[in-house]
């Protein structure tokens, strides 16, 4: 069966980003350094395992909260679900002295804030790329329906609607 995915547009950098753009979890965690750092994961709860050898102190966001033993040593956890203002961004960098950001690429506007909050702040942002899409791919819901009326155009299922 065909499968088409709806994607939403990825982030662009902006003037002031300090990105630095990998292709996964483990290239993220290899550039933030050996030195100390200061770092908040919203990466998610399943995506932790490669920042547990690694000497930085983090702030996990993630909505729903990771089982403690999945967690980087030391880790604190805000569970919280966008979306999110720059403002608190801006207070949450400031207050847990945030000196790195790591995030994926996933676009929309719900978590963007915290892009904004960090290049108003000088912060590099470790940027994941996302994976290929393992088939095609659309980023609106009118162009998900032109792909599906093209490919079965004619067939019982799409007459009349």
């Amino acid at each position: 069966m065909p499968c088409l995915a709806i994607l939403r547009p990825p982030w662009r950098e902006a003037a002031g980003d300090r990105w630095i753009r990998v292709p996964d979890m483990r290239a993220a965690a290899r550039a933030l350094g050996a030195a100390p750092r200061r770092v908040f994961l919203t990466i998610g709860r399943k995506d932790l395992a490669p920042f547990r050898a690694t000497p930085h102190c983090y702030v996990v966001r993630s909505v729903d909260p990771p089982p403690p033993g999945d967690l980087p040593g030391g880790a604190a956890v805000i569970a919280a679900r966008g979306p999110f203002e720059v403002e608190d961004e801006a207070r949450l960098l400031e207050e847990h002295r945030i000196d790195a950001l790591v995030t994926k690429n996933s676009g929309g506007t719900a978590t963007a804030a915290k892009l904004a909050a960090a290049r108003g702040r000088g912060i590099p942002v470790v940027m994941v790329d996302r994976p290929a899409a393992p088939g095609p791919a659309v980023q609106t819901v009118d162009e998900a329906w032109d792909w599906l009326t093209q490919r079965h155009a004619g067939t019982a299922a799409l007459r009349g609607v």
